[in-house]
């Protein structure tokens, strides 16, 4: 997919520093950017950040109450020309208390040769979808042969990872999916089995599932305090484990024994563990996923390595997408311009 990048592309379609562009979550999800844009974007994305061609701070955040989070997350890709942040929050009680989604935000592009906003979009629908393209890039590169897959956690997450692991990872036969909501489960296997040309299982506990799988990715909680759900003992030599939530659902003993432990941010783990969400300290990191991918170090060398990728989102793959849909929206006449 070929994104124009220069200025004079939006100039011509926007007033830069007299207006802004502004997509609602329903514009963004409408300009339809398929599945496979969305990997081409962020693989892009994590080999300029493994090259260490960016500019990315931590993500700072605030802390409200003890299970909510809001995440300022910067970032600038110097190649591609794009500057921005991401402003996203997380309250898991918002489903059920007020009837409102768990995750919601906004991105902000900027003109980098000004510094001027050009575009404010919803956030949820990019986060959702680059998520689970950044697990199956590195479930991809880690372990290209892999025919089982197993996923914990069916909300959002859940869902899209099953479906971007259908597209990235070619000789997929079988998923097994879990959660500790049955019903949860049992709505993604509905949904996506008339969709998809593969078998979606339903665990019967997340033993069976860890046992069953050669590649596992959990999208469940971020707690401070490990719940060790899957068992270290349960994990077996060649598996390849890509959780999306920091350090709370497997059992820290897994990642300090395993061959490899790779995260997409050294930076953004090293926060985390600062404010203690790996009780134990953080363990020794072998590489950051975009290394991997830009081929700077080594991923899977022997077949029964046991790798552990820790991917908890990064701005510049926001950034990158959102400079997608820009464009194309610009292109569409999508969008209201607002006066600044």
């Amino acid at each position: 997919m070929t994104v124009p990048t220069d200025r004079q592309c939006v100039a011509d379609q926007l007033k830069i520093g007299s207006e802004l562009l502004y997509l609602t979550r329903q514009d963004v999800e409408r300009l339809a950017l398929t599945r496979e844009d969305i990997l081409e974007l962020t693989r892009q994305a994590l080999v300029e950040h493994g090259h260490r061609r960016y500019e990315m701070p931590a993500k700072i955040g605030v802390h409200p109450y003890d299970n909510v989070f809001y995440h300022a997350m910067p970032a600038y890709l110097p190649g591609p020309g794009i500057v921005g942040m991401k402003w996203i929050e997380c309250y898991p009680d918002n489903p059920q208390r007020f009837d409102l989604p768990q995750t919601t935000g906004l991105l902000v592009l900027n003109d980098v040769d000004t510094g001027v906003p050009v575009a404010v979009m919803d956030s949820a629908w990019l986060t959702a979808m680059r998520t689970p393209a950044v697990t199956v890039l590195a479930a991809a590169a880690l372990h290209p042969d892999a025919t089982t897959f197993g996923m914990f956690g069916c909300g959002v997450q859940g869902i899209e990872h099953v479906r971007y692991a259908a597209v990235a990872l070619p000789r997929l036969k079988n998923v097994y999916v879990y959660d500790t909501n049955k019903a949860a489960a049992d709505a993604l296997i509905a949904m996506l089995q008339p969709e998809l040309d593969l078998r979606i299982i339903l665990g019967e506990s997340p033993e069976a599932v860890t046992k069953s799988a050669e590649v596992l990715s959990s999208a469940t909680v971020i707690l401070r305090d490990p719940l060790a759900v899957v068992k270290d003992e349960w994990v077996t030599a060649g598996q390849t484990i890509l959780p999306c939530d920091l350090n709370t659902f497997w059992d820290p003993r897994t990642a300090r024994r395993a061959d490899k432990y790779i995260v997409d941010s050294i930076e953004e783990h090293q926060l985390f563990a600062s404010m203690g969400y790996f009780p134990d300290g953080l363990p020794e990191v072998a590489a950051e996923t975009g290394e991997v991918l830009a081929g700077v170090k080594p991923g899977r060398e022997r077949a029964e390595e046991i790798i552990v990728n820790s991917n908890i989102g990064m701005a510049v793959c926001d950034i990158a997408v959102g400079h997608a849909i820009m464009h194309r929206a610009l292109g569409r006449g999508v969008g209201v311009r607002l006066p600044l």
